[in-house]
């Protein structure tokens, strides 16, 4: 490049990085590769299998068992990272750079160290090279196991819109090969000498999906949702298996299940006849909404979806006289107000799921809060802020034993009140995001904007004014008085 080309490159780098230049098919938005897989039913099976590969990358199996909400919240992190996904590939170039510069906020307050006393960032360039890694190798893999393996050209158009993906966040691609060649190269040598057995990669293999909660469309129907996930967990396991890079199976020890090869082609080949049907019923956002709404919702296809609850619990109660399932608990009614001890802490402070109540727990929270209400800063790192503030006031007041973290005896020994100074803030950066108009009230539209556009929850007060100390009244009784809510519980309790 000479000084005299400034303009032309320029432009050139302009058109790479909206992925329109003359003649080509764009990186992102309508017409890419990468967002024609996103709404694959395939590519189901294919993020799986790239999840397993991702945990069992050190630095990655360590910061997702210190910090990620999977295991608890499955369908909460499903919807989440989908969200990301549909705002970094489609066609509004704004709202892609706002999400990358979001995930690069979250990342950076992801480090630390695993059990083995080796550091962690999320932000480390090569990690999260890899991690884009596995969803391209995962993605070309899906298509050869189904039958339908990429042509060249194909694969390597989706490696540049992959390297383009990793390129907006770290304003440069080149963690990544430049060329396909070389990224095999690359991604073989990961495979067979950095990937590890770690403790991670094993939830998600054997424990995630024979815990996994009810989606919330089916939360009412628990025997028929065990039934289904006794015979779906262990295949998904099996197949996740199998689709492995063979040296990783060796290495790591996985047992392959006889006919697991037979299974697994036959799964992509069966999932992907789902691409013949109408294509809004295949989409992935509204496969994720479906899966998170509730039959009390206001959504109109919460009628329909009430319909079909009456039915399946009169299959569930035929599921129940002809098989060897334990009784399943019936989850507790919308009705019941009070919460004990022991469900307040599992359910809405100990976010991780690992027993425990800790900093990653309310950072969770944090995150949570701002990915659904869509946060920039100052007031996500307000947030954060009030949060860690919170933190330290119940680590001061519970953690007895001085291990710094709370356990569930030692939060349910004390029976704390939580409304302190610090909570308090917490509400009060909720209250100034959703008073946008700054007149110290929520007015219909805000609190509609808050908890039905936010969270997706009905909205029953819209017919008059919210005061700051009204909400944070509110709040403070749903976190301290372990009172369950309409518009909280979907957001901080639910998976």
């Amino acid at each position: 490049m000479t000084i005299t080309d400034d303009t032309r490159d320029g432009d050139a780098d302009h058109r790479a990085d909206t992925g329109h230049g003359a003649g080509q098919a764009p990186l992102f938005g309508t017409g890419s590769r990468f967002q024609e897989f996103l709404n694959d039913p395939r590519w189901a099976l294919a993020v799986i299998r790239a999840t397993v590969l991702e945990a069992a990358h050190p630095q990655v199996g360590a910061a997702l068992l210190e910090n990620s909400t999977f295991v608890a919240h499955p369908w909460r992190r499903l919807r989440n990272t989908l969200r990301s996904l549909q705002r970094m590939c489609g066609d509004d170039d704004e709202a892609r750079h706002r999400e990358a510069a979001r995930l690069n906020r979250l990342h950076a307050r992801l480090s630390g160290t695993d059990p083995q006393g080796r550091p962690y960032d999320a932000r480390d360039p090569a990690v999260r090279a890899w991690v884009v890694a596995t969803l391209f190798e995962s993605t070309v893999t899906m298509c050869r196991l189904s039958g339908q393996p990429l042509e060249q050209e194909v694969m390597e158009r989706l490696y540049t819109e992959f390297r383009a993906y990793l390129a907006l966040m770290e304003d440069d691609a080149g963690q990544l090969p430049d060329t396909l060649p070389e990224f095999w190269t690359y991604y073989d040598r990961i495979v067979t000498h950095e990937l590890e057995n770690t403790e991670a990669m094993r939830i998600i293999l054997y424990r995630l999906f024979d815990h996994l909660p009810a989606p919330p469309v089916l939360g009412g129907l628990p025997t028929l949702w065990a039934a289904g996930r006794a015979v779906t967990g262990p295949l998904i396991g099996a197949i996740t298996v199998a689709s492995l890079p063979e040296p990783f199976r060796r290495r790591a020890g996985l047992p392959e299940t006889p006919g697991a090869q037979t299974l697994m082609q036959g799964a992509y080949l069966a999932v992907g006849l789902a691409r013949f049907l109408p294509d809004g019923w295949i989409r992935a956002d509204a496969v994720a909404d479906l899966l998170a709404l509730s039959p009390d919702s206001d959504d109109p296809r919460a009628r329909t979806i009430a319909a079909l609850h009456h039915r399946m619990k009169r299959a569930g109660a035929l599921i129940r006289l002809i098989t060897p399932f334990p009784p399943v608990p019936e989850p507790t009614t919308p009705n019941t107000t009070r919460r004990s001890a022991e469900e307040f802490f599992r359910e809405v402070l100990d976010q991780t799921g690992d027993g425990y109540l800790d900093w990653p727990d309310l950072a969770a929270m944090a995150r949570e809060l701002s990915t659904r209400l869509d946060l920039d800063e100052p007031e996500e790192t307000r947030l954060y802020h009030a949060h860690a503030d919170w933190w330290r006031e119940l680590q001061q007041a519970l953690d007895t034993d001085g291990d710094g973290r709370v356990s569930a005896h030692e939060y349910a020994s004390a029976v704390p009140s939580l409304a302190g100074p610090a909570l308090i803030r917490v509400a009060e950066v909720l209250f100034d995001v959703a008073d946008t108009d700054g007149d110290q009230r929520i007015d219909a539209d805000e609190y509609r904007a808050l908890f039905q556009t936010g969270f997706h929850r009905d909205t029953h007060r819209t017919d008059g004014a919210y005061t700051r100390s009204a909400f944070i009244n509110d709040f403070l009784s749903f976190m301290s008085g372990r009172l369950r809510s309409t518009p909280y519980d979907p957001v901080i309790a639910q998976a």
